[in-house]
């Protein structure tokens, strides 16, 4: 492995854990040139995925984009770093179970939008705003109606609601 430092060939692997998840390895590793620590990360990776872009091109598939996008959306939200890493495990693993080695970025950002929908639903907006390039508040507004209760979140009641009528 390369060091990201120094550009060296020659890094020792110092140490090696499974994730919490155990669908990854952790190694910590030390550059043999210039001494400096750095960690990688290896998965499984059942086959090659491309994304077909909406222009027709294709990409290769990138789940650290998927990640990115996913983390953005969860931005000051309470759910878990585990959680959040047990969500893109998931939506990579259904990508590969699908049998496909090509698959669509539309499909790729509606199951990551139904995802998010069932973890959280303010995250589930910003995620659905972006990828759907929402210009209008209008647009806003459709998709906040669409919502169902998700369980678990309560309605806050409104100072009007606490006042008696006499």
């Amino acid at each position: 492995m390369r060091c990201p430092f120094c550009g060296h060939d020659d890094t020792q692997v110092k140490d090696s854990r499974s994730t919490e998840d155990g669908v990854a390895i952790r190694r910590r590793r030390v550059c043999s040139a210039c001494t400096q620590r750095f960690t990688t990360v290896e998965r499984v990776q059942l086959r090659e995925l491309s994304v077909t872009k909406a222009d027709g091109r294709r990409v290769p598939f990138d789940r650290d984009k998927l990640a990115r996008s996913i983390r953005v959306a969860l931005r000051k939200r309470p759910v878990p770093e585990e959680r959040q890493e047990r969500l893109v495990n998931g939506l990579v693993r259904q990508l590969e179970a699908s049998g496909e080695h090509e698959i669509s970025s539309h499909r790729i950002g509606q199951l990551a939008m139904d995802a998010l929908r069932e973890v959280d639903g303010v995250a589930y907006v910003r995620f659905t705003s972006v990828y759907r390039d929402f210009r209008e508040v209008e647009a806003f507004s459709k998709i906040l109606a669409d919502m169902k209760p998700i369980p678990g979140e309560t309605d806050t009641p409104s100072p009007d609601d606490s006042q008696e009528t006499p």
